[in-house]
């Protein structure tokens, strides 16, 4: 089962940041066990564009539409057997201890 692992920056990290892993090794091991497809890094969040269609009208924001502290910084794509493989791959991750994980399934194309 296919997942996308959002790596989100948070307002309340881990009180002991020094226990999360190192991400070079973690990368390392996801790609070894097959588990992580794909994944990188995103550029700050005043590099976005927002595009919207509204009454037919193209309307193009710079920087993310919504107001919050917490951004995106990162995505994975997992191969994952279940949802409870995919909580292990995500509570791995350096970023579970200094932001959040937002585990997300792909939409069955059958259902």
């Amino acid at each position: 089962m296919k997942y996308l692992m959002l790596v989100c920056t948070d307002t309340e990290p881990d009180a002991d940041p020094t226990a999360a892993p190192d991400i070079e090794r973690w990368v390392a091991e996801r790609d070894a066990r097959g588990q992580r497809l794909a994944g990188d890094r995103l550029a700050a969040p005043d590099a976005a564009t927002t595009v919207r269609v509204r009454d037919g009208e193209l309307l193009v924001t710079d920087g993310p539409f919504a107001e919050t502290k917490e951004v995106i910084v990162g995505f994975d794509l997992l191969e994952c057997a279940d949802l409870d493989e995919a909580i292990e791959v995500a509570r791995s991750h350096p970023m579970a201890y200094e932001g959040r994980i937002e585990l997300r399934p792909f939409a069955d194309p059958d259902a």
